[in-house]
């Protein structure tokens, strides 16, 4: 009968980042049951559990579809844009996708470069998330300029007109952020998906497999100069997305840091925006893993550790997103400005209050449970606890869109924004289109970095005795 890593002396004492099996005692240098688990994802039958999600995702998929459709055909005012909110819903789901994604990019590149090991277990899968809240994020603002085949226009492109973008536009800063975040990131999750291609290439057992797998795997076969080129790369590239996670996010809170209007103009946007970002975007990485982490047996991979410690980063974020709050209040009480103390006033007390609190709850109260090892280590709460971060996080960007402009320095122009079904069938259906990429993804390609999971296995320390 074999050995627990309980029972055995050694295994006691290695780093918990990765736990290794049984399978590991009398050989430290073993590491086939971790490339067996993870090549196993994609090359078993695919599970029912699998095509019912692939279904319903689909079809909730559709309602964006449907939805921009009938935009196109319509015009932007069937999202219940009017004065004086002519920024809803979409503007608050472009910002929130956006910020769904930073949790990627921040495990990738700035816990690589802190040599981090903890991050290697969850980083593919973070960074796969990065790249689809993208897409889902980059829909709403393509369609609500209104003319979307006039989208192109964005872009600093000689036309015969001589019309070139307003530079001095946070909207066109957001262009190239969002574009350059999203190419970065594409190439960095493609480039550390390379050696693992390879082994899912060279395990294929139909020609069609090999074929697909040993094209995108680009001829690795693992010698040191690729090894050197691809270390090389990766550095370089982690190097580039670090100042992207700050970049990225505060171009975005520009969008309203940079306008006159009360309850925008104000200088702690960017570090709150960046700060809420990271927040969100754990807190879908929890969301998403703890499901796949039960349903394949991931526990030797994504081990308790790792979860203390995404629990631990919500709880230094959502801190600061506290803190932001309360500093907000004080900033527009300080400053002795009647309208800015208003603006404040009217998002805790005003008609939309109700969402106000409903923000703080989830997004300053909940996370103080990760104080106590106990919750930490209670997987239903930590899943519960992300899903409340991330509603917090979307009633968030709500709160600072709708309730500044529902209300201006003219009585008589204010307004209440109510979505209307296209806003709620196009927003729903983001979910949808999210879902079906990540499916796709778990199905077809390596969940895990299985060449760095290795490499911070304690079996990989030449150091490590018997």
């Amino acid at each position: 009968m074999a050995e627990t890593t309980e029972s055995h002396p050694i295994l006691k004492e290695v780093d918990p980042v990765i736990m290794p099996r049984a399978d590991l005692v009398g050989n430290n240098r073993s590491f086939s049951w971790i490339t067996e688990k993870i090549c196993g994802i994609i090359e078993e039958k695919t599970p029912t559990w699998w095509w019912v999600c692939f279904c319903v995702a689909g079809f909730l998929a559709s309602f964006t579809v449907v939805g921009i459709v009938y935009l196109v055909s319509t015009g932007v005012g069937v999202w219940g844009l009017a004065n004086p909110l002519n920024w809803g819903w979409a503007i608050v789901n472009f910002v929130f996708w956006i910020g769904i994604g930073h949790a990627g990019t921040l495990i990738s590149a700035i816990l690589c470069l802190l040599k981090q090991k903890w991050r290697t277990s969850i980083n593919r899968a973070a960074e796969a998330m990065t790249i689809f809240a993208v897409v889902c994020a980059g829909i709403f603002p393509v369609f609500h300029v209104g003319r979307v085949w006039l989208a192109w226009w964005l872009f600093p492109l000689p036309n015969a007109n001589g019309i070139w973008p307003n530079f001095r536009s946070p909207l066109l800063w957001d262009v190239f952020a969002v574009s350059t975040y999203a190419t970065v990131s594409v190439l960095f999750w493609y480039v550390g998906m390379i050696p693992d291609l390879a082994t899912v290439r060279d395990r294929a057992k139909t020609k069609i497999r090999k074929f697909f797998y040993g094209v995108f795997a680009m001829g690795w076969r693992g010698s040191n100069r690729h090894w050197s080129n691809y270390e090389m790369a990766y550095l370089i590239l982690a190097g580039l997305s670090t100042p992207l996670v700050l970049s990225v996010h505060t171009i975005v809170s520009f969008d309203f840091a940079v306008a006159l209007i009360p309850g925008w103009h104000t200088t702690i946007f960017p570090p709150y925006f960046v700060a809420g970002a990271v927040f969100s975007g754990f807190g879908m990485v929890l969301t998403l893993m703890l499901p796949l982490r039960a349903i394949y047996g991931l526990d030797d991979l994504i081990t308790q550790y790792h979860i203390d410690c995404m629990g631990k980063i919500i709880l230094a974020t959502g801190s600061i997103v506290g803190y932001a709050y309360g500093m907000e209040f004080f900033i527009a009480r300080y400053g002795a400005n009647s309208f800015e103390l208003f603006a404040f006033v009217n998002r805790a007390f005003g008609p939309y209050a109700w969402a106000y609190w409903i923000m703080l709850f989830c997004n300053v109260v909940t996370p103080q449970l990760f104080w106590f090892k106990k919750i930490r280590s209670n997987i239903a709460l930590v899943w519960i606890i992300s899903i409340f971060v991330n509603i917090g996080m979307w009633f968030e960007r709500f709160v600072i869109i709708v309730t500044t402009l529902a209300r201006n320095f003219l009585p008589s122009s204010w307004g209440y924004f109510s979505p209307t079904i296209v806003d709620i069938f196009t927003y729903t259906g983001t979910f949808g289109v999210f879902s079906v990429l990540y499916l796709l993804f778990i199905r077809f390609l390596p969940l895990m970095a299985m060449a760095e999971i290795k490499a911070v296995s304690p079996a990989a320390d030449p150091h490590h005795q018997h």
